[in-house]
């Protein structure tokens, strides 16, 4: 397909199904719009023009990138402005969803025809009469959700077969459900249970799950995220995640990183090589390298009026239960005793110990027993 433009309409809902164009629907979790759209990409087009009611066009023109040449507009003197320069233009005149290629074409589904045709059949108020059409491959037309749904499949095998062409690897390609807008680099084992959204990088040579969920995430190569969800964040190169860590909006993950099993991480930059092993929460801090987090450590950032931020230096070690209570910032080298709450700035390579000395009742734990007449 050499033509360089094509129309698109997303005029008329399906129904009372929907509250918006079936092309404004989802499949794996992307518009159909923003499918059928990259397909055409793949194909040589580079101007759109879609036609759209005013209410939908803000969520048509949020299917195309930043730099798309993109008109949306259901103006016939604007369409009619798109048509003046001649030449071939591709036409979808109504809701499709993007198939293989080697499938038959569908009589009026798609076509494409040239721009002075076009202009006629708009005179003449019938797009799909239009002289010369040729029937386009690749789309089926969907007139409901239902139809849509029963499409998914396809759709679903697509994306894989084409990332398994570039070398990524599936345990089971009908296990793992992936946004067409996700990148896998070659040499990446992806396995079942695994969910990647939006505008999602993976690296090569990564293992992604079992039972992973990662959206609008950029994932460094040889790193392996394994029972976990990851949002809105990056991660260095030969990171471990998981299992069953939670890594929400604005993190920044460093190479060579442990982030172990029920860690939560949140608007934090991690540095390299540091060890979060389990049982931790690091929230609006900034962590250097090699720092030792022991398990039960939480960074307590919320005084329940602002969030406030720990600062924590490189090769820090913080001792099992620790607390740091935000804003305070431990030093480089600086350890903290186990069961400590920390409130105060602790300077480099020093200790800090916060916490009651203990105490021994001799004979106290029998003398509750006597008291309460249990043996």
């Amino acid at each position: 397909m050499d033509q360089m433009r094509v129309i698109l309409c997303l005029t008329g809902h399906s129904s009372g199904e929907s509250d918006k164009p079936l092309m404004l629907e989802t499949i794996l979790f992307c518009p159909i719009l923003t499918w059928v759209s990259e397909k055409l990409k793949a194909h040589g087009v580079r101007r759109f023009f879609v036609v759209c009611d005013e209410q939908d066009a803000a969520a048509a023109r949020a299917c195309f990138t930043p730099d798309d040449d993109v008109t949306v507009s259901a103006d016939e003197q604007d369409l009619a402005a798109f048509l003046k320069e001649d030449g071939p233009v591709a036409v979808i005149p109504g809701p499709v969803v993007p198939i293989s290629d080697d499938l038959e074409a569908e009589e009026n589904c798609a076509f494409t025809a040239d721009a002075a045709a076009l202009q006629d059949s708009l005179a003449d108020a019938d797009v799909h009469s239009v002289r010369g059409a040729a029937p386009l491959s690749g789309y089926a037309s969907v007139e409901s959700v239902s139809d849509i749904q029963d499409l998914s499949p396809l759709c679903r095998e697509d994306v894989t077969d084409r990332l398994a062409e570039g070398g990524v690897t599936f345990l089971d390609r009908y296990a793992v459900y992936i946004d067409p807008r996700v990148c896998i680099g070659r040499g990446t084992y992806v396995l079942p249970g695994t969910i990647l959204r939006g505008n999602t990088v993976i690296g090569e040579n990564c293992e992604i799950g079992p039972n992973t969920m990662i959206r609008d995430c950029t994932i460094g190569s040889g790193t392996s995220v394994n029972a976990s969800q990851l949002n809105e964040s990056t991660v260095g190169e030969r990171t471990n995640v998981g299992p069953f860590a939670y890594v929400r909006p604005n993190s920044h993950i460093g190479d060579e990183i442990k982030v172990g099993d029920f860690v939560e991480v949140k608007n934090s930059t991690i540095g390299n090589g540091t060890k979060i092993s389990h049982l931790t929460y690091v929230g609006d801090s900034d962590v250097g390298e090699h720092v030792n987090f022991g398990c039960g450590t939480v960074t307590t950032n919320y005084d329940g009026f602002k969030k406030h931020r720990c600062t924590i230096g490189d090769h820090a070690f913080l001792g099992c239960n620790t607390n740091l209570i935000a804003p305070v910032k431990i030093g480089t080298g600086a350890y903290t005793a186990a069961g400590s709450t920390i409130t105060k700035d602790v300077p480099d390579d020093a200790l800090a110990i916060a916490r009651e000395r203990e105490t021994i009742k001799e004979g106290w734990a029998a003398f509750q027993r006597q008291l309460n007449g249990k043996k």
